[in-house]
């Protein structure tokens, strides 16, 4: 009888004991992994070989991982291109931006408040787009526009007045006193700017953009 399989019976053993998994095993010796399982299932393995197997598994979860980061980020770079594509063929008249523009007051807006525009938000950038839009859409007079932060105890008051203002170039002479929320100082939240309310005092155009929020949806929803 041939020799050859105790040989690669023994040789399971032996490399079991070093801390290999049942599939390098398998794949070294050239065996199913039901076979390689089925040999070296009853191994008792020392700490080295534990901590070997345990840096395997480690590794790879890590693989495993990166696998998975590399076909998210391929994904990412398909719609974004495919996003460029469908917002470089939309319309940029000031119609569409009076529609985005309310699209936005409508979802992020104070509408029951129809004598002034009021839009609160705490990320910069949203903030930051609706402004372009109204600015772009209606003629706005920018000294009936008032900023209101709400901060925590633990903000930096002057900073992030500071902050808002670049971000939504209303002067600080323009922002009114600021709310301080109490904080117990448990859970900070690093780089939360707070929250802002910007007001544009102008029935008018709060009148304006809510109709066309509530037609917009009256004649998409059909």
């Amino acid at each position: 009888m041939s020799r050859l399989p105790i040989e690669t019976k023994e040789k399971a053993y032996s490399l079991r004991r070093k801390g290999y998994s049942v599939k390098e095993v398998s794949k070294i010796l050239n065996i199913a992994q039901s076979t390689s399982s089925l040999w070296i299932r009853d191994i008792i393995l020392n700490e080295k070989a534990k901590k070997r197997l345990e840096q395997r598994c480690l590794l790879g979860h890590y693989k495993s991982s990166l696998r998975h980061r590399l076909r998210q980020l391929a994904l990412e770079r398909k719609n974004n291109s495919k996003a460029l594509v469908v917002l470089r063929k939309a319309r940029k008249d000031i119609n569409h931006s009076k529609i985005y523009c309310a699209l936005l007051f409508g979802c992020e807006g104070a509408k029951s408040d129809t004598k002034s525009v009021k839009f609160i938000n705490s990320d910069p950038m949203l903030v930051k787009t609706f402004l372009a839009l109204l600015r772009k859409s209606f003629s706005v007079d920018e000294s009936k526009l008032r900023a209101l932060i709400h901060l925590h105890s633990y903000h930096n008051e002057r900073k992030q007045k500071k902050f808002w203002s670049e971000i939504t170039r209303i002067p600080i002479t323009q922002f009114h006193k600021s709310y301080k929320k109490s904080n117990s100082g448990k859970r900070i939240r690093e780089n939360y700017p707070g929250c802002i309310a910007v007001y544009y005092y102008s029935a008018k155009t709060s009148k304006e953009l809510i109709a066309i929020y509530r037609k917009f949806l009256d004649i998409t929803g059909v």
